[in-house]
């Protein structure tokens, strides 16, 4: 039986609306795309630190795209409490450590699974040394990301890190259709793969496919 996600949440965030808190969150962020609907969505419940920590993206310009991107999203959207920001630093041999061996799985497999542990592994770590009450992750609002591994991943390491796992599937409720309205009324850029190398050559094998039909 599939574990329904929002369905925690939502007795989580009852519990803490009756509690009168205002709890900090420490918020991974893949894209600003991603964190827009998350972002209006959990900024009305806690006290958010955005953490955008991914070296798996490629190049470093897109890299540096996506957090320029980001920061000028959290300056522009009214939210309803006060969203700060911090970048992590380009890890990308950490990441191509993690994928050794794995080049030529599909999207979606477990060189995947381990992506997600490596950025996650970070955003506990930071929740833990910062003292938030949680951290949890945007990833979960894509239909291509497996919501039941990033909670499955996510709780885990809140257990060994000693800090709480915020449990989310965003994309439920519309979140994902949210966030390509905010994402057009923002005018953000979106890029069209997921962000490692390989999915961009993933995503050029397509695109070849695709005109090679054409012609």
């Amino acid at each position: 039986m599939n574990q329904n996600y929002q369905k925690e949440l939502d007795r989580l965030l009852d519990t803490l609306q009756r509690e009168g808190r205002t709890p900090r969150l420490l918020l991974h962020s893949c894209c600003a795309p991603c964190s827009s609907y998350v972002l209006e969505y959990l900024s009305q419940y806690f006290s958010i630190t955005v953490l955008y920590y991914n070296p798996n993206i490629f190049p470093q310009t897109e890299f540096e795209t996506r957090i320029r991107e980001q920061e000028r999203l959290i300056a522009a959207m009214p939210l309803t409490h006060p969203v700060s920001f911090v970048a992590g630093a380009y890890d990308s041999e950490k990441f191509y450590a993690i994928a050794k061996g794995l080049e030529q799985e599909p999207e979606g497999g477990e060189r995947c699974f381990r992506c997600y542990e490596l950025r996650l592994r970070e955003a506990a770590r930071c929740a833990k040394t910062g003292g938030f009450d949680f951290f949890t992750t945007t990833l979960t609002i894509s239909p291509l990301k497996n919501a039941a591994k990033l909670n499955e991943i996510g709780r885990r390491l809140g257990e060994e890190l000693g800090v709480a796992w915020l449990p989310s599937d965003f994309k439920k409720r519309n979140g994902y259709r949210r966030s390509t309205e905010l994402s057009k009324e923002y005018g953000l850029y979106r890029q069209d793969y997921c962000g490692c190398v390989y999915s961009k050559q993933e995503r050029d094998r397509r695109v070849a496919r695709r005109q090679e039909e054409g012609q």
